[in-house]
């Protein structure tokens, strides 16, 4: 008998996963068209997808607003998330350019239906800040930025990663304790989580659900190659395909409480290089087979069952 059964399924592309060549930091618009994405997806099962704020604007530029929401709808999408907001700590030219993303982002938003926007801590190789920005402006500037999100009727999740200034995810709980902020919550990355040393248990004891908005599957490498950021954008495996038992990690997630939509994010090379469609069927069928896989996993102890 199943330890566990995960009635929602829910899969959102994320922004990398169904974007073809394209890559954080690099060229990050997308050189398929969006019908054609939008036609792969569909036909894969997913009801979610993401857009960066490049790709977007792109998008946008075309066919405009409007005419994106209608795509959505045509094709099933019932999910939509935004990102990335980054340097929302900082002052001058990085400030204003953050600032300008965040209001394309909230305005965009408003159309497709969008309540929540993904947020970028502060990465160690690509600092604003000289020296890097403090605890204290950081939390002031996370907080300020989700109470203007929520007089927007949206919410900001920020996403903790072991190269960046939030490195764990129990760094990044113990700041959603302190901010206090209904509108600030957290990404939960399955990559994230490995790699910064943090054990599936772990998360679970330390996780406030009220503050989890998104949850991310994806799977790794037992060993790093090159830096985390090489290893992050480059090397990601689909879920089953690694060392870090995503059927665990989904395990853990559903005892936590998650009971949401769960974004698959595959950054890799080897996904650049794979023909859309036939990439999105492969990732939507892994993660399925994760699912089932983590039905069966022994349940992890939380202040409900412990």
């Amino acid at each position: 008998m199943a330890v566990r059964r995960i009635e929602n399924r829910d899969l959102l592309a994320t922004v990398w996963t169904w974007s073809g060549d394209a890559a954080p930091a690099r060229v990050e618009s997308s050189p398929v068209d969006i019908r054609t994405r939008l036609d792969a997806v569909q036909a894969a099962g997913w009801k979610g997808v993401g857009f960066v704020h490049a790709d977007l604007m792109k998008i946008v530029d075309r066919i405009g607003l409007g005419a994106l929401k209608n795509l959505l709808d045509d094709h099933g999408i019932e999910t939509v998330e935004l990102e990335f907001i980054s340097d929302w700590w900082a002052e001058g030219a990085p400030r204003q350019a953050s600032d300008a993303v965040r209001k394309d982002l909230f305005a965009a938003a408003a159309v497709l239906g969008t309540k929540t926007i993904k947020v970028g801590a502060e990465l160690d190789d690509f600092r604003s800040v000289p020296g890097g920005v403090s605890r204290e402006r950081f939390m002031g500037s996370l907080d300020a930025l989700a109470s203007d999100a929520g007089r927007h009727g949206l919410r900001v999740a920020l996403e903790p990663m072991p190269m960046a200034n939030v490195r764990t995810i129990e760094d990044g709980a113990q700041m959603m304790r302190e901010i206090g902020n209904p509108h600030a919550g957290l990404v939960v990355d399955a990559w994230h989580v490995a790699r910064a040393g943090s054990s599936y248990q772990g998360m679970v004891d330390v996780l406030p659900m009220e503050h989890v908005f998104v949850v991310e599957l994806d799977d790794a490498d037992a060993q790093v190659v090159g830096t985390l950021w090489e290893d992050t954008i480059d090397r990601r495996r689909m879920p089953g395909d690694g060392a870090l038992d995503t059927a665990a990690f989904i395990a853990a997630m559903h005892d936590a409480g998650w009971r949401g939509h769960w974004g698959v994010e595959i950054i890799s090379e080897e996904l650049r290089r794979t023909p859309v469609a036939e990439g999105v069927r492969e990732v939507f069928g892994k993660t399925a087979a994760a699912f089932d896989a983590a039905e069966d996993v022994p349940a992890f102890r939380t202040s409900r069952n412990a």
